[in-house]
């Protein structure tokens, strides 16, 4: 590398370190930060206190050239084992919190998690809301991927959502009718951050929230492996009849494996890191299921997780 190329970097590292502290490093390895426990290191790893604190980063980042990522719970992301350029970022503290803002009303923080707000509902006699305790991950991504189960999903109860604009740092609050839902996506743009959401339930009796609940969670469990190391759904349904676990299945790729990499038992569209496997074996993984698929169906599997990070 060029020295001056080699000079500037280091005033790069040396000016961010400087202005944001503790709360900026470098260097982070980000298995910590997927439920795949898999991934290289991120150049750079922002935990961003506060609305300002976001926005002055981001203004340093945009003027030093360096790409910016958001980071939900991580619960569907793959890193790959090369890591991340630029930097990536994590919401703190000030956008963790759910309050009544009016009657049957709930604003919730962008990194706030899932199953808290389905408590949160359920305590305030607020239904609508079951189907989040089943959701891994946190608020924002949920809304960007419209997620849910059960015939239920995030589209079903957002009023609105607060977002900050990447390139001109400008706070705006987005309707629900403005916002194209998909299955498992939105039109968002990869520009917005989003900070907070709206939500609106109906009145209800606690015991009946908290039996609907608990019926889901069952459910849960009794399809869906636990205490494994995985993202959860692969690759997102085809339709509400053609089911991507199915076409996995019928083609005949339940024992297929990748270095640590498997396959679960219990859940066929579940990929699993064993312990030792690393990021390329679980890409490699669903390469192999994909062509298999396509093979023998004609399908094109699309994934749900997300596969982030530096190529080889």
């Amino acid at each position: 590398m060029d020295d001056k190329i080699k000079k500037n970097i280091m005033n790069i590292d040396n000016n961010l370190m400087k202005q944001f502290g503790s709360n900026l490093n470098k260097d982070v390895n980000l298995s910590n930060y997927s439920w795949f426990n898999l991934g290289g290191n991120a150049e750079y790893f922002f935990k961003a206190k506060d609305k300002n604190q976001l926005k002055f980063f981001l203004d340093e980042a945009k003027k030093k050239d360096l790409d910016t990522l958001i980071l939900g719970a991580g619960s569907n992301t793959l890193f790959r084992d090369r890591g991340v350029k630029g930097a990536v970022i994590k919401l703190g503290k000030d956008f963790n919190f759910i309050k009544v803002v009016e009657k049957n009303i709930l604003e919730v923080g962008a990194a706030t998690l899932d199953r808290k707000v389905a408590d949160y509902a359920k305590n305030n006699n607020l239904k609508g809301f079951e189907f989040l305790s089943c959701i891994p991950g946190s608020i924002g991504g949920a809304i960007i991927m419209n997620s849910g189960c059960y015939d239920r999903d995030i589209s079903n109860i957002l009023l609105s959502i607060k977002v900050l604009n990447k390139t001109n740092l400008k706070e705006i609050e987005i309707k629900k009718e403005k916002i194209d839902f998909y299955y498992r996506g939105t039109n968002i743009s990869n520009n917005f951050i989003i900070l907070s959401a709206k939500f609106e339930g109906t009145k209800g009796l606690k015991e009946e929230i908290e039996k609907t609940q608990i019926d889901f969670i069952k459910r849960k469990k009794l399809s869906q492996p636990s205490q494994i190391k995985t993202c959860g759904s692969t690759f997102k349904n085809i339709s509400k009849d053609k089911k991507a676990w199915r076409l996995i299945k019928d083609s005949g790729c339940e024992g297929f494996k990748e270095g640590d990499a498997t396959i679960s038992q219990k859940h066929c569209n579940f990929f699993v890191n064993n312990g030792n496997a690393k990021s390329s074996d679980i890409e490699n993984l669903i390469n192999k299921v994909q062509k298999r698929v396509f093979e023998k169906t004609g399908v094109s599997l699309e994934l749900e997780i997300k596969i982030i990070g530096e190529k080889k």
